[in-house]
């Protein structure tokens, strides 16, 4: 019997309309577009508006796209994972609310949450169900509404972060497609550069926790920044290494989507050329788990069977890591 890897056969997306500019954000903070672009890269980010709206929303926007796409009947499938650090809420799962939504009635489902690594480490959770041989159709999900822990009186993180959602379905494969190794590491000294100190079960949401604005993100831009141009390259290097792979056999990147320093920098390390590098960030700035599937869907029309992609990512906690995949099909 052949060896069954994952690979991913279809892909979906949504963002919000709601457009928050560069220039709409120079009224809000002390910024300026050139400042932002410059040292980030990004142009623009959407934002999800209206009350009750949540992770969940685009979610199920971005699952309903891939299954009009795919022509998949939502009964089939049998996995539902909601790779999010902003679930809908605390203890009630946005992965089984998105699946129900989407007429999932035969899948089980759970949230995965590895901050900025959730997709990535997602990749690697999904293709070990569909390589046990006992599931066929796992749908993975990356979305989050980061503007729900956003301080937009705070330049370091609100020119940052965005919303939106991709979604990926895996699927058997015996052609040698799909998934072909990892690389996943994290670093629990991380946290206190990157987090939400209030609504956990550490630091409960108070009164004067809200006065303190620890409800929102706080981030030491410059140590992040430090450890994520590091890590996000080591492990890309890493990858090609163990599989011997030279920036020849590269057809892509796809890094996720923080800062585009840190993605020229990864791209610099494996010495890939510009036109190899997936990239998106000036239209959504970080959109934290939804990144990685928002990359493929941008360049589906672009991605040939059997490209050779490499996936990095870096995120809160510290978590990290690399994924070599091939594509499975023609768009």
């Amino acid at each position: 019997m052949s060896k069954i890897s994952a690979a991913i056969t279809a892909v979906g997306a949504y963002v919000p309309e709601y457009v928050l500019t560069n220039q709409i954000l120079e009224t809000m903070v002390d910024t300026n577009d050139e400042w932002i672009t410059t040292r980030t890269g990004i142009k623009e980010r959407r934002i999800l508006k209206g009350e009750g709206k949540g992770t969940s929303y685009m979610a199920i926007k971005a699952a309903n796209d891939l299954l009009n796409k795919k022509g998949l009947n939502p009964k089939d499938i049998e996995l539902v994972i909601v790779a999010t650090a902003t679930p809908d809420m605390q203890a009630a799962s946005t992965a089984a609310y998105t699946a129900t939504q989407i007429g999932a009635t035969n899948a089980f489902s759970f949230d995965l949450e590895a901050a900025c690594s959730s997709f990535l480490y997602g990749m690697s959770v999904a293709a070990k169900y569909i390589e046990s041989g006992r599931y066929k159709n796992v749908l993975l999900i990356g979305a989050d509404k980061n503007s729900s822990m956003i301080n937009y009186e705070d330049r370091a993180t609100c020119i940052i972060f965005g919303d939106g959602a991709g979604a990926v379905l895996f699927e058997p494969n015996t052609d040698g497609l799909g998934l072909q190794d990892e690389y996943l590491r994290s670093n629990g000294d991380g946290r206190e550069f990157l987090q939400v100190k209030s609504s956990g079960s550490s630091y409960p949401v108070t009164k004067e926790s809200i006065d303190r604005k620890e409800n929102f993100v706080f981030q030491d831009g410059k140590t992040v920044f430090k450890n994520a141009v590091f890590n996000m390259a080591d492990v890309a290097v890493k990858i090609l290494e163990r599989n011997n792979l030279t920036k020849n056999d590269i057809a892509w990147l796809a890094a996720h989507q923080a800062n585009k320093r840190i993605i020229d920098a990864t791209a610099n390390r494996i010495e890939l050329e510009p036109e190899k590098v997936m990239m998106n960030i000036e239209k959504y700035g970080n959109t934290t788990s939804a990144t990685l599937p928002l990359l493929l869907n941008d360049y589906e029309s672009q991605l040939k069977k059997g490209d050779n992609i490499i996936f990095a990512a870096f995120g809160g906690g510290f978590t990290w890591g690399s994924i070599y995949l091939k594509w499975a099909y023609n768009s």
